[in-house]
Parts: C-alpha cells; sequence; structure tokens
C-alpha cells in the first residue's frame, strides 16, 4: 500500500473516529434542555423562531421523519456532522501547507478538545454554526491559493446557510471583510463573483429576514435578554482562561498558529481575523465557546508550524500522544462518558482531591454537581412520566390540556411525550409562544400544570388540585418541578385564557 493511500486512510479513520466517539456515548444522560426545544420546533417548521433562524428546525423535522423521537433521532445528526467538521479542518491543514503529518495532528487536535467533543454532543445550532465557521474560512484560504473568484460565491452560499442557523456568524463575517480590507487580498471587493456571493448570501437567509422584520424583530429582544441574565455574568479574565481549558492539550497549537498566520504575508488576513474576533467577544463578554470557530483555523496552522520544525521521528510520534494522554483523563469535561451517578463521582473526585470545581458553574455563577450542559440532561423522562400518570387520570382528555413555565418542560412533554401518546405542552416561552392556541375550541375542564410551584391564579381558578409528582432527583437542573393536575374550574377557562392573552400581548 502506498505511503499516499495510508496517510488517506489515516485521515478517514480519524473522521470516523469522532463519530464514533459521539455515538458511543450518545445516551449515558437524557435530552438536552435545548435538544427538547430545538426539537419541538421540529413539530413547527417555520422561517423563523423566538431565539434562533429556522434550519435547525428544518433539520429536526427531517430527523423526527426518519428516526421518530428518540433520543437517536437527536443525536445522530451532530455526530456525523464532527466527522464532516475534521475533514474540512484537515482540508485547512493542507491548504496552508500541512502535509501528512501535519493533516493528522490537526485532526488528532480537533477530536480530543473538550469543546468540540460537547458542541457535536448537543443537537443545537452550535455545531452547525462551528461547522459553517470552519468550512467560511476554508473557502477563503482555497480563494487565496487558486485565485478562483467561484470560492467568493461558495462564501456567499456558505454564508447564506450559516445566518439561517445562528446570527452569531456574522462576527466572523464582520471580521473576515474587515481584516480582508486591510489586506494584499483587499481587490476582492472589485471582483464581480464577491457580489454575486454576497446576492447569494442574502437570498439564502431572506426568509429569515423577512420573517425577523414581519414579527418585530424578535432577535433584538432575545439579544436583550441574552445580555441582561447570561453574558453580564461572563467575567472577561474566566473568558480568557475558559480558552485554554475547552482546548486544553491543543491549546499549544492554536497559540503557535496564531503565531504561523501573523508570520505568513499570504494569510495574514486569517490572524488578523482571529484576533479581531476574540477582541470583540472579550469587549460584548461574549460566551467562552463563541470562540470555537476560529480555533480549528489556529490549530490546523499550528499543526504546520510544528510539521515545519519538528523533524525528529521520535518527537513527532511522541506529541499526539503525549496530548490523548493527557486529554483522556478529561474526557468527561467533553462528552459525558459516564452514567449520571459516575458523572457526579467523577467531577466530587476532581474536588476531593485536587479542589477543583471546574465546569460545575452554571450561568448564574453557582457551582453545582454537575456542569450546567449535565445538570440540564436529566430528570425530563421522570417530568413526562409523572405527566403521563396525570393525563391518565383524565376522563375527558379531549376537554384538557398541559401548561409548562418553560420550554425544557414543554419540550420534554411535547417529544418525550410522544412515547405516552401525550399532547404538545403549551408554554410562552421561548418559540413555544408562537404556536399556542389562541382560541379554544372547547372549555378545559383538566388543566395539567408543570411549574416549580403552583401560580396563585391557578389556585384561584380550580377548585380541586392535586399534586401528581416531582422531579425528585436533586441533580437535575429542574430538581423540584412540580407536576400538578387541576380540574373543577370555577369559571369559564376561556374567559381565564383569554385574560392571559391579553396580558402577554400588552407587554
Amino acid at each position: 500500500m502506498s505511503k499516499w493511500n495510508k496517510s488517506t486512510l489515516a485521515i478517514v479513520a480519524i473522521c470516523l473516529t469522532n463519530i464514533v466517539i459521539h455515538l458511543v456515548f450518545l445516551d449515558n444522560l437524557e435530552y438536552h434542555r435545548d435538544e427538547l426545544l430545538y426539537f419541538s420546533t421540529g413539530l413547527h417548521p417555520h422561517f423563523g423562531y423566538a431565539s434562533i433562524p429556522p434550519l435547525t428546525a428544518w433539520l429536526a423535522s427531517i430527523l423526527q421523519s426518519v428516526f421518530g423521537y428518540t433520543i437517536f433521532a437527536v443525536k445522530v445528526f451532530p455526530a456525523f456532522l464532527s466527522g464532516l467538521f475534521t475533514f474540512v479542518t484537515i482540508s485547512i491543514t493542507r491548504e496552508l501547507g500541512g502535509n501528512n503529518y501535519a493533516q493528522i495532528l490537526s485532526g488528532i487536535a480537533l477530536i480530543i478538545m473538550p469543546l468540540s467533543l460537547r458542541a457535536f454532543h448537543l443537537f443545537q445550532p452550535v455545531c452547525i454554526d462551528i461547522f459553517f465557521w470552519t468550512l467560511i474560512i476554508f473557502y477563503s484560504i482555497r480563494y487565496v491559493n487558486t485565485n478562483l473568484d467561484k470560492y467568493l460565491v461558495y462564501i456567499g452560499i456558505a454564508s447564506g446557510f450559516a445566518l439561517l442557523n445562528k446570527y452569531l456568524v456574522a462576527l466572523l463575517l464582520i471580521s473576515l471583510l474587515c481584516s480582508i480590507a486591510f489586506s494584499k487580498h483587499k481587490n476582492i471587493f472589485t471582483k464581480k463573483h464577491f457580489y454575486i456571493g454576497l446576492a447569494a448570501c442574502l437570498i439564502i437567509c431572506s426568509p429569515n429576514l423577512i420573517w425577523q422584520i414581519t414579527n418585530g424583530l424578535p432577535v433584538i429582544n432575545h439579544m436583550s435578554e441574552l445580555n441582561a441574565e447570561q453574558l453580564v455574568n461572563v467575567s472577561r479574565i474566566t473568558f480568557v482562561v475558559d480558552q485554554f481549558i475547552i482546548t486544553l492539550a491543543s491549546a499549544f497549537l492554536a497559540i503557535i498558529g496564531l503565531f504561523n498566520l501573523a508570520k505568513s504575508k499570504r494569510f495574514r488576513y486569517l490572524a488578523t481575523c482571529s484576533l479581531l474576533t476574540f477582541s470583540i467577544l472579550i469587549i460584548l463578554r461574549g460566551k467562552s465557546y463563541y470562540t470555537m470557530g476560529i480555533i480549528p483555523l489556529l490549530i490546523a496552522a499550528g499543526a504546520v508550524t510544528i510539521e515545519k520544525y519538528v523533524l525528529h521521528k521520535s518527537i513527532r510520534m511522541l506529541l499526539p500522544l503525549a496530548m490523548i494522554a493527557i486529554s483522556i483523563p478529561f474526557l468527561p469535561f467533553g462528552i459525558p462518558t459516564y452514567n449520571q451517578a459516575g458523572m457526579i463521582g467523577y467531577f466530587q473526585n476532581l474536588e476531593d482531591r485536587f479542589g477543583l470545581v471546574l465546569g460545575r458553574r452554571f450561568e448564574d455563577g453557582s457551582i453545582h454537581t454537575l456542569p450546567q450542559d449535565y445538570a440540564d440532561q436529566i430528570g425530563w423522562e421522570e417530568l413526562t412520566a409523572i405527566t403521563a400518570k396525570a393525563y391518565e387520570q383524565i376522563s375527558d382528555k379531549n376537554k384538557s390540556m398541559i401548561y409548562c413555565e418553560n420550554y425544557g418542560q414543554a419540550g420534554a412533554i411535547s417529544i418525550i411525550g410522544k412515547k405516552y401518546g401525550l399532547p404538545e405542552a403549551v408554554s410562552f416561552e421561548d418559540s413555544f409562544m408562537y404556536w399556542i392556541p389562541t382560541k379554544l375550541e372547547i372549555e378545559v375542564e383538566s388543566f395539567i400544570y408543570i411549574n416549580d410551584e403552583l401560580g396563585q391564579d391557578i389556585n384561584d381558578l380550580f377548585q380541586d388540585i392535586k399534586i401528581i409528582g416531582q422531579i425528585s432527583n436533586p441533580d437535575a437542573r429542574e430538581y423540584g418541578t412540580t407536576v400538578y393536575l387541576c380540574t373543577k374550574p370555577k369559571y369559564k377557562f376561556s374567559q381565564f385564557w383569554n385574560s392571559v392573552l391579553e396580558g402577554i400581548s400588552s407587554r
């Protein structure tokens, strides 16, 4: 077998390994809160939603039609996308001048990063966003290397689909264009194909742009809430430190890669783009993982540098092995390699032996037994089973409604509830507000109410209120969430419902 064939097989094996890793550990925990939301949007495909553009929902709808509503259906797409993401990054390494060793090294570095492990473990816009950032950067490098105008159109097309997935990619596009404007490649702004690509981008993402305009630009409200509830808690120092934690053994490659790009006349614009992206995120208190779209580029550039200057065969062999050895003990930071008890034990052991509480700080700054992403993957099956128990007690199910206070609860009932024959839940949070019933066809006589406590308005409305059960797992983020079965309304439910809708619309 030729050397070329061996290296190709190694690269294919690396890409497949990334897929296998994500499939092996897909069901150690339950659905994630956000996965339940995004899979619920797949039940109502449209051109936009409260917190996301429509691409994720469209994909969810396709996955549901093929695989149903199982946890495999939720996890299979990001798992396979991780392999494609690895391949594109390896292709970037090749375009930057990397040969077989650099390509293999960059692929291994990508797989073992906690951040990429986590991103492609969850069905969220994040994994798709990272993929598109990487693809756009790849096409920009291909254009520089080949001077073929078609890549300017490809960038536009990829950007259009990226904007249909997550608006964060606008940061990359702005940074990239600003960097190119002050580089030796600024002549792209005189190219006809640049404007064809721009037009293609606008055409592709126009359904969501039109939807945003016709719905009063809900993205502005979403960004305001995100800033007020989450980003305000982000420490700039923590953001910088987190870059080393989320890349771990691959961090040194990213640092070397940044210097390598800065020294290169051909690719210096990529170093400028990277620094500009990092700077904007630090200033705006972006979440640590928002940088993930830039990191594959830096790792690829770092691998090229290592290949160029590290020539000793033994060192070349030991380097990826050492990176893997360092990363294996920290795999649970990126992906749940154990079940719930095992994950809790792992993080508790870190605290007991080393005094470390890394990764266990929630967005509100509080510290828990598990990282927030893992605590958000516990309790949903229990909640749905309790709700099914409540639903069984309703004699006339046609005159019933299930209400949930937040989108995680509503997503659990709408998606996991399929196996119990539960109807979709009603909620006013996030995208669920777009398909709430504005006019009741029947008078609701039985009302399943899911919240952490009973609202006074519900208490005033119903004569008979029973607690059916609550999430009993103390490590779940939804611990204590209770299912109430409310019957015998004191006055017409439709009257109550109309007053609620009027209150929501007046906000």
